[in-house]
């Protein structure tokens, strides 16, 4: 009888373990890539979907590197005022971080009009709103999963 409960406790345990398998692999056994490395892939992936030339390759190159580094400096100024305060952000500091967030989407999209030509720019484009609208639907797939 004992042997029996032993058998049983242990085929429950096991059971038990197993049902983890089936969840999605954590971001963590995502490869880590810096800044630069992000900024390169980007370009390649710009340069084969819009064609881009030597010298768009230049100045788009610039461009990433420059949001990259304006994005880093705000996350650490965030960063430091979350340490400082302690506390959540206002609906003030909300709307005017989200204010600054589209004036430098609005000054890169400038940018990016006169570096690309027309039919690459309306490429462009169209490949931001389907990149927001996959951002989108994985939000709601976190939000729906939680």
């Amino acid at each position: 009888m004992k042997k029996l409960f032993i058998a049983a406790l242990l085929f429950v345990g096991i059971a038990g373990f197993a049902q983890d398998t089936d969840q999605k692999p954590s971001r963590d056994h995502k490869e880590k890539m810096t800044p630069e490395q992000r900024n390169e892939k980007q370009l390649q992936k710009l340069t084969s979907e819009l064609t881009l030339d030597a010298n768009q390759q230049a100045q788009v190159k610039q461009l990433l590197a420059d949001r990259s580094a304006k994005a880093e400096k705000i996350r650490e100024d965030r960063k430091a005022a979350r340490k400082e305060s302690n506390t959540k952000l206002t609906t003030e500091e909300k709307a005017a971080f989200k204010k600054q967030m589209e004036d430098e989407v609005a000054a890169n999209d400038a940018k990016m009009k006169s570096i690309l030509k027309a039919d690459q720019y309306t490429k462009w484009k169209k490949l931001q709103e389907e990149k927001r609208d996959k951002m989108k639907d994985k939000m709601k797939e976190h939000r729906e999963n939680q």
